[in-house]
């Protein structure tokens, strides 16, 4: 077999293995790091930077505590709103749930249900007629 033949069989491997991955990506499921919603998040964009900017100005952060069948959060003041749970590597876990602090204001929330492992928690709140937004990565036992 001369060069001529080696370079034309080269060739051949090389535009199959282009035209396979062209074919694998036309049919694989859309990007899962990109929002479904990504035109709507961008124009409300500044209310929610507003949001988050009121937790640092006003030092709303809240405290949050995990036991072994609860995640228990401590706000400053009483607070009305739903808290997220987004679990990373699994779509299909994520939950929302309202959020109402009682009279020492906590909120509790039964974690039992849920997968041992790394959550994001997205919370979103009024209180004292102000909105905030507060995000925190939380382990759970």
């Amino acid at each position: 077999m001369n060069w001529g033949s080696k370079l034309i069989i080269g060739m051949f491997c090389f535009m199959s293995m282009i035209v396979v991955f062209g074919v694998l990506m036309v049919r694989s499921k859309s990007d899962a790091l990109v929002d479904t919603d990504y035109y709507e998040k961008g124009i409300l964009y500044d209310a929610e930077y507003n949001k988050k900017r009121n937790v640092k100005q006003d030092h709303a952060e809240p405290i949050f505590e995990v036991t072994k069948d609860s995640l228990i959060l401590t706000f400053a003041k009483p607070a009305e709103g739903k808290i997220k749970f987004i679990r990373m590597s699994n779509k299909n876990l994520d939950r929302a749930v309202s959020l109402q602090t009682d009279s020492m204001n906590q909120a509790k929330f039964p974690i039992l249900d849920k997968p041992r492992g790394l959550w994001k928690l997205q919370l979103d709140w009024q209180s004292a007629d102000k909105a905030y937004i507060y995000e925190k990565e939380v382990m759970l036992p």
